[in-house]
């Protein structure tokens, strides 16, 4: 009888496991144009989320992701920024102010999401699915700063991380992107 108990326990306690793990398909959010986004509609390609500001040291980062995307588009890989202004108000601007910023200075054309929080006590579903084991399955990531870099693979799991400093076109991210260990 105990042994059923057990294994009883054991079970639910996995199910219970697995059940709070998702997928980054199971996210809907608001683009930067107040339209809902679906993550479902990435299925097959290898995604790669940036939290970004407009008035940070890292900034120009927004160059090397446009070229990073530019070069990797059409190999089933893209670049979803998400504006946050949770770094020292490195992100004050609106949606719409954001918007414009990116697309007169770097000529940004990755998908970008509506401004949101990636750390803190409104913490973003998404993100709080990004930084937490409980949710995703692998591990905690703590949000260092802004340009922060999540790798998610094609069945939308994810894969690993890469801090705010390092460049777009990083050992880690392009080796990923390529199929290369």
């Amino acid at each position: 009888m105990k042994e059923i108990t057990l294994t009883l326990l054991f079970s639910l306690i996995t199910i219970s496991m697995v059940q709070e793990e998702k997928s980054l398909y199971d996210f809907k959010v608001m683009d930067i144009n107040e339209k809902e986004f679906n993550f479902s509609s990435l299925k097959g390609k290898k995604v790669l989320i940036v939290n970004v500001a407009s008035k940070c040291g890292l900034t120009p980062q927004y160059a090397k992701l446009q070229e990073l995307y530019e070069k990797y588009k059409d190999q089933n890989f893209v670049i979803v920024g998400f504006p946050a202004n949770n770094f020292m108000g490195q992100e004050p601007g609106t949606n719409e102010e954001i918007k414009t910023f990116c697309t007169l200075n770097y000529n940004v054309s990755f998908p970008m999401m509506s401004k949101i929080d990636v750390k803190g006590e409104h913490k973003a579903p998404i993100y709080k699915w990004l930084t937490e084991k409980s949710k995703n399955g692998k591990f905690d990531a703590e949000v260092e700063w802004n340009f922060q870099k999540f790798l998610i693979d094609e069945n939308g799991h994810l894969v690993d991380f890469v801090p705010p400093r390092e460049d777009p076109f990083c050992d880690k991210i392009v080796k990923w992107i390529e199929n290369k260990k």
